[in-house]
């Protein structure tokens, strides 16, 4: 396929994380299993928050659309690694390579999308618990869950066309389990001033424009926190938030520090990738599960009458 007007490489070759055959294989069981669990986890939360009337409410139909991305990102990147980790050629072809960069990048930019969309959430049934229905309307809270993917299909379509003009005529092995627009822009051969001027726009706009909300909010969070009297009544304010908190801070830092560091040599890129691709999304369900009682009551209502459901069954026949 030609790519630009000298570009003649097919394809690429993914390297993965280690060129060792028997430390491939434990990687390959070990990140089946993660896999496997992060998709159940992922799948149990947006079930559990679908089939249960008390979570529909603003906070949780963020989650659940946290719980998709999580899951849509991670099987756009991890079977096509576990595939890798046991073939030969390790190779991807570059439309291939194309579209899983497209998707990683609008789906990571999608996810900081709701999680300042959470944050603003927060602030707003902690700050203003009065009018909190009137302003986080189904309305709104649609309309932010498709403006966030709007936006970012769109910024990734942008970033995605500029990178299929671009000539691949040099090496074309690439040390990484994943195609990603910085580890593309850094194999190619032809002027990529103008693609990475673009990209860091882009990284800009997702990193510290969502990230400002994020701050503002909280710090108006915190403020509205400390002027509550009960310490009872501060603890569970804040409970409410530490499970967002931590699934921002996963995610945030390691996917700003994996685009932020385009250099295809640096080890510190795959533990960063591996954290916002692969970790993050197997630890979000686990975080909410465990650290917030709605949900952890919600589980048990539906194992109770999942269970129910079994003994009636059984008893009928």
């Amino acid at each position: 396929m030609v790519l630009g007007n000298h570009s003649t490489i097919p394809e690429f070759i993914l390297l993965g994380l280690s060129a060792d055959p028997h430390i491939q294989v434990t990687f390959f069981v070990l990140f089946l299993w993660i896999y496997l669990l992060t998709m159940m986890g992922n799948l149990m939360m947006m079930l559990v928050i679908r089939m249960d009337s008390h979570l529909h409410s603003p906070m949780y139909f963020f989650l659940s659309h946290l719980s998709f991305l999580d899951l849509c990102l991670t099987s756009v990147i991890v079977p096509k690694m576990l595939e890798n980790l046991l073939s030969r050629t390790k190779s991807i072809p570059i439309e291939g390579c194309l579209a899983q960069a497209f998707f990683v990048f609008s789906i990571a930019g999608t996810e900081v999308f709701v999680l300042s969309a959470m944050a603003y959430d927060r602030y707003t049934a902690i700050c203003h618990p009065l009018v909190y229905g009137q302003l986080m309307s189904k309305q709104l809270c649609r309309g932010l869950v498709w403006g966030s993917w709007g936006l970012s299909f769109l910024d990734a379509l942008i970033n995605t066309l500029m990178t299929l003009n671009l000539d691949f005529c040099g090496a074309h092995v690439m040390p990484h389990f994943s195609c990603e627009l910085p580890s593309l822009l850094s194999l190619s051969c032809s002027d990529i001033s103008i693609n990475f001027s673009v990209l860091g726009c882009s990284a800009v706009m997702h990193a510290f424009g969502t990230l400002l909300l994020v701050f503002f909010s909280y710090a108006r969070i915190v403020s509205t926190i400390l002027n509550i009297s009960s310490t009872t009544g501060r603890s569970k304010a804040f409970s409410t938030c530490s499970s967002h908190l931590t699934a921002v801070s996963f995610f945030y830092g390691s996917a700003f520090l994996r685009y932020f560091m385009p250099n295809l040599s640096s080890p510190l890129e795959l533990i960063f990738s591996i954290q916002y691709s692969v970790v993050t999304p197997l630890v979000n369900p686990l975080v909410y599960s465990l650290k917030n009682k709605e949900v952890k009551e919600a589980l048990r209502r539906m194992l109770r009458k999942g269970l129910q459901h079994r003994r009636w069954r059984t008893s009928g026949e």
